[in-house]
């Protein structure tokens, strides 16, 4: 029989108002756990007990911070594999990498552990005689977190792991689909030592928890990573509310992976099919337009193909799969539906898009390539996520750049290139946040920004030191010396 999972709020360990049962999308007979779902009251005694918990925690020294975060960290590390090994069970990515994203929010946490210590303000000179200038750095209160299942462990890390090393409380709202990595994280939280209140869990619907974070008055701001239609809802109601909410949202991309002609053909090949498929293209840094030159296009295709004839779809937690399934029923009918649409527009299904069965019911697809595709086709400019993507052919380096700019998203965006010339005019005039050389557009170190521009991303950059941009205000003070 599968276990029972609590929300927390103020310290305590509380059922909810329901149960929800976590499914694995690799073997839909397989009950993972039963999660508790918070009804909107729930969330807000969350949200009173982060309120009345920050005042202590925010005056907190460093250190005590400091010994905090590194505790977790040390046990996420230490638990990686059995982290991972549930990550992989909940979400359907495969088991390493499951272990690896396990292992990046241990060394986000080790990170920010150390950015306790490294906060730091200015002392200037006034214009006045006699006058001092210290500029500092505040803590901003209750944050409010809604984190997408996509990145269980690593996305819920990266938000809660700063702004509890900046001293704000937290209100924590994971995917309903995957509450439990959420879990087993704030476990590891709280017995690390935090202070009841300062991280609570409201697991369930974003129609109750979710909008009781973004109306209630006393959540200073919201960090959300999901969908672009969410994050405008979420934006809009952070500047509607009364006091206005502080917000940071992280949202779709449609990442070009231009190929040119002098390209390294494996190496473009790697990064295409990594970038565009492995977790089972559910990344919005994922690659899902491939841009290409005349040059290369078709051994590029051929290459492309070659590969993703080789790759083993399969149950998560098997050896040797390389995608596991798609998260659920309803993502798969959305790759689907545009797959028809890619058919139906035109595109050349060129290999892939079968539903596939295996030894367990779960939610299987085979990657799609589509070629023959045009720039105002639907498949080459909304965000599909799922393992779907485009090849667009061009003529030269200037086309590939304009169509790889032509998007509404600006997250990610790749060359492959052996050119230093095209290398660096790339990286300075792709419209992205995040540009990658000869690499996959997936796949970011944990110590520097992430983030993007246009509707991928609005408010200040996650991870890294820019984090204290979000999670904290700058705060200005003068003092008269006489």
């Amino acid at each position: 029989m599968s276990a029972e999972f609590k929300n927390h709020i103020g310290g305590q360990w509380v059922d909810g108002a329901s149960i929800n049962d976590n499914i694995n999308p690799s073997n839909t007979k397989d009950v993972v756990g039963h999660y508790a779902r918070a009804s909107r009251a729930q969330a807000e005694e969350a949200i009173a007990a982060a309120k009345a918990a920050f005042p202590a925690w925010s005056r907190t020294t460093p250190q005590e911070r400091y010994e905090i975060l590194k505790k977790a960290s040390d046990e996420i590390l230490a638990r990686k594999d059995e982290l991972g090994r549930l990550l992989a069970r909940e979400e359907g990515k495969t088991l390493p990498e499951g272990i690896g994203e396990a292992g990046r929010a241990g060394q986000i946490f080790a990170f920010f552990a150390g950015e306790c210590l490294r906060l730091t303000g200015e002392a200037v000179p006034s214009v006045r005689p006699g006058v001092g200038v210290e500029i500092t750095r505040d803590p901003l209160g209750v944050i409010g977190m809604i984190t997408p299942w996509n990145f269980p462990i690593a996305i819920p890390a990266w938000k809660i792991a700063p702004a509890l090393a900046y001293g704000n409380t937290v209100v924590f709202k994971p995917a309903d689909l995957v509450p439990g990595s959420a879990w087993a994280l704030v476990d590891i939280l709280v017995r690390a030592g935090l202070p009841a209140g300062v991280l609570n869990l409201v697991m369930g619907r974003g129609s109750e928890v979710g909008q009781a974070l973004l109306e209630h008055k006393d959540v200073t701001a919201i960090t959300f990573t999901g969908s672009v239609s969410t994050g405008r809802k979420v934006a809009a109601a952070c500047v509607n509310a009364m006091p206005m909410k502080k917000v940071q949202l992280e949202m779709g991309g449609k990442n070009p992976l231009i190929v040119l002609d002098d390209a390294d053909l494996k190496t473009a090949v790697e990064a295409a099919v990594n970038g565009a498929f492995f977790s089972t293209g559910q990344r919005c840094t994922a690659s899902s337009r491939f841009i290409v030159t005349a040059g290369i296009h078709d051994a590029f295709v051929d290459a492309v193909t070659e590969r993703l004839k080789g790759l083993v779809i399969d149950d998560a937690l098997k050896a040797g799969t390389h995608i596991g399934p798609v998260v659920d029923q309803s993502q798969l009918d959305q790759d689907l539906k545009y797959l028809q649409i890619g058919r139906d527009e035109g595109a050349t299904l060129h290999w892939g898009g079968e539903v596939l069965k295996r030894e367990n019911p779960g939610f299987y697809l085979q990657p799609a390539l589509f070629t023959h595709v045009g720039q105002t086709m639907r498949v080459a400019r909304e965000e599909i996520f799922g393992p779907v993507a485009t090849v667009q052919r061009v003529a030269n380096y200037e086309e590939a750049l304009a169509l790889s700019n032509d998007t509404e998203f600006g997250l990610s965006a790749g060359i492959c290139t052996s050119s230093l010339k095209y290398a660096t005019h790339f990286k300075r005039n792709a419209e992205a946040g995040m540009v990658m050389v000869n690499l996959p557009t997936a796949g970011v170190d944990y110590h520097v920004p992430f983030g993007g521009r246009k509707g991928s991303s609005y408010g200040p950059r996650e991870q890294g030191a820019y984090a204290k941009e979000f999670f904290t205000t700058v705060k200005t003070s003068y003092s008269f010396a006489g």
